[in-house]
């Protein structure tokens, strides 16, 4: 691939965000209710590819169990306000109301709060008595101390999330997570990551992960790229990722690994495009903290924000739209891309002649 001399000293590969890039029509359309937008990991089959992010604002109980029942994935942060306190909504509303000069010192006191290992079972209990499929989520240092807890409250799927997550984390002050090892040793399917690259994906997808999350620096929330300099454009990520995927089904003789989207999806043509550079999923923070259900009360925040040593995200106002049904299914009242997520990725589908998403994954797109 062609590099760009950055300066005499160092060249960089052009890499691409989701803005860069455009879906070409191809020679045949379809009936919108033709299409297909349903996915699978594991054994567990769902009607969109739709993930609500582990983050407070974003994934109470209430709310993935909602989004369960709509045919999504909701993923609790079990680091979050639900598994620190009793009732947490007084702290939620009080975050809302927080003056942008303080929000960030009085959110890392409200979560220096210890975490409960008893909240934890007691919330994933909440979500599987609803009936729908059980998400949790830790960070790898917290993934040591927890996830016997985590197994035993019955999580379905396991995910693993971090600013970013590798195989090969290097650490000289303690033993660090043995991902291949803890994968190995689960019975339930892991999704690991943020990771933006093909090499760090490739490693990932070798633990035995199920699924991998894309994505660096590009949410929402996040202040990483101002703070550590550190992003990767979407597009580019994503499509790397993929052809890992794609390597690794060769490689390990037919095993599919899940490519999930994580961060940079704002919109729904964001939607489509993440899907047509590969992802079989996407994971929505901002989109989903702007549902009337949410508990951010219209603002949105990630682990990021209220880090104890260097905070790397904000707490940000994105407003309320509409109720998370008018979000997901429509009918929207916005021209923006912001409501009917799932209706535009299938008008997007239907447009371009593809019935699922698989199919979708081959089409054409173009750099503006």
């Amino acid at each position: 691939m062609t590099e760009i001399e950055i300066g005499r000293g160092k060249r960089g590969r052009r890499a691409y965000s989701f803005d860069d890039i455009a879906i070409v029509p191809s020679r045949r359309t379809r009936d919108f209710e033709e299409v297909s937008t349903a996915w699978q990991i594991d054994a567990y089959r769902f009607e969109m590819p739709v993930i609500a992010a582990p983050m407070d604002s974003v994934a109470s109980p209430s709310t993935v169990i909602e989004l369960g029942r709509r045919g999504g994935l909701g993923v609790l942060n079990l680091e979050g306000l639900w598994t620190r306190y009793e009732d947490p909504e007084p702290l939620l509303a009080e975050i809302a109301e927080l003056d942008p000069d303080a929000a960030t010192a009085r959110m890392q006191q409200i979560y220096d709060e210890p975490i409960k290992p008893d909240l934890i079972t007691a919330r994933l209990a909440e979500i599987r008595a609803a009936g729908v499929t059980v998400a949790g989520a830790l960070s790898p240092p917290r993934t040591k101390q927890l996830w016997k807890t985590v197994v035993d409250a019955g999580v379905d799927i396991f995910v693993i999330r971090g600013t970013t997550v590798s195989a090969e984390h290097v650490s000289s002050q303690i033993e660090p997570l043995n991902l291949k090892q803890f994968i190995y040793e689960l019975d339930v399917p892991v999704v690991v990551g943020g990771c933006a690259t093909y090499q760090a994906a490739l490693h990932l997808m070798r633990t035995g992960a199920a699924g991998v999350l894309v994505g660096f620096g590009g949410g929402a929330a996040h202040t990483t790229r101002s703070v550590l300099g550190v992003a990767v454009p979407m597009a580019s990520a994503v499509a790397d990722v993929a052809a890992a995927r794609r390597d690794y089904l060769d490689e390990s003789g037919g095993r599919y690994v899940h490519v999930i989207a994580d961060g940079s999806v704002g919109r729904s043509g964001d939607l489509a495009k993440a899907v047509a550079c590969g992802a079989d999923a996407v994971m929505l923070g901002s989109p989903l903290a702007r549902a009337k259900e949410a508990p951010g009360h219209g603002f949105h925040w990630g682990l990021e924000a209220h880090h104890g040593e260097l905070p790397r995200g904000a707490r940000v106002e994105v407003g309320t739209i509409g109720t998370l049904e008018e979000i997901l299914f429509g009918p929207s009242r916005r021209s923006d891309g912001t409501m009917n997520l799932v209706g535009a990725l299938r008008r997007a589908m239907a447009t371009t002649g593809y019935t699922d998403l698989k199919e979708f994954q081959r089409i054409e797109v173009v750099v503006q």
